[in-house]
């Protein structure tokens, strides 16, 4: 059986090349969870079948940026509450990036963007045990040193792309670890006064918060302001004719 090693101040399996670093972590979590305790991560250098939402496959040039993901055991929370764990996820990226560059914020549920262009995306996968989440797998895909996307995907950047220097990925994802282990703890600890805060935090932190855009659902396009999201995860926005829409993923579009 793969065994991790702690180099890194946390339980890391590093391979060459998988095709899904969420799908080669749930494998080895299925029944095992005192062999692989909570932010034992996988990382890989490349992936043949990396997973975004929505479906989309994720590009990313051998050996250039961070691909990873880690567990996560939240049994204290209750399903209907995993949206705060998408949002401290995301915080913790956002904070990892910004004393590198102004600009970043976080595209509803949890992509990353740098301004108008994308720089990491999150995929999370929950197992729930009742009404408990049982387990939680956490994929990230941060592009840190990639100079050139050759896929479809409309607006990549990479931290190298940004600042014009090169990075360190490992110090990067250590610098990350670190601050989503504080963030999980303290929801852990108070996880109803945390979770409000947490809240704020995001919706301070969203992509084009306050301004005018169009956006898509099942009726068409329209044009409306987003206001915040709640603490279950839907998105508020409010249309020209001063009406509230309230959308759960995958329900309305982001005209980019």
């Amino acid at each position: 059986m793969t065994q991790p090693h702690y180099r890194y101040g946390f339980p890391v399996i590093a391979l060459d090349e998988t095709d899904s670093t969420n799908r080669y972590l749930n494998g080895l979590c299925t029944g095992t969870k005192e062999s692989f305790p909570e932010f034992t991560t996988v990382t890989a250098e490349y992936q043949t079948a990396g997973k975004g939402q929505r479906g989309n496959s994720w590009e990313s040039e051998r050996g250039k940026n961070l691909l990873f993901s880690f567990v996560l055991y939240p049994d204290f929370l209750e399903a209907n509450r995993q949206f705060v764990l998408s949002q401290i996820v995301a915080l913790a990226v956002k904070e990892t990036l910004e004393p590198t560059a102004e600009g970043f914020s976080i595209k509803w549920p949890n992509d990353i963007y740098w301004n108008d262009r994308k720089i990491c995306g999150i995929l999370i996968e929950h197992d729930l045990h009742g009404t408990r989440i049982a387990r939680t797998i956490v994929g990230i895909g941060l592009n840190i040193n990639q100079k050139q996307f050759l896929s479809d995907a409309p607006n990549p950047v990479s931290l190298a792309q940004i600042t014009g220097f090169p990075y360190h990925r490992h110090k990067e994802l250590c610098d990350f670890m670190e601050r989503m282990k504080l963030h999980y703890a303290r929801l852990k600890a108070d996880t109803d006064g945390y979770s409000l805060i947490v809240n704020k935090r995001y919706n301070d932190c969203l992509f084009r918060r306050g301004e005018w855009h169009r956006y898509t659902d099942s009726q068409g396009t329209f044009e409306a302001c987003l206001t915040r999201t709640e603490p279950d995860g839907r998105l508020l926005l409010q249309d020209r004719e001063g009406n509230l829409r309230r959308y759960w993923f995958k329900e309305v579009g982001y005209m980019l």
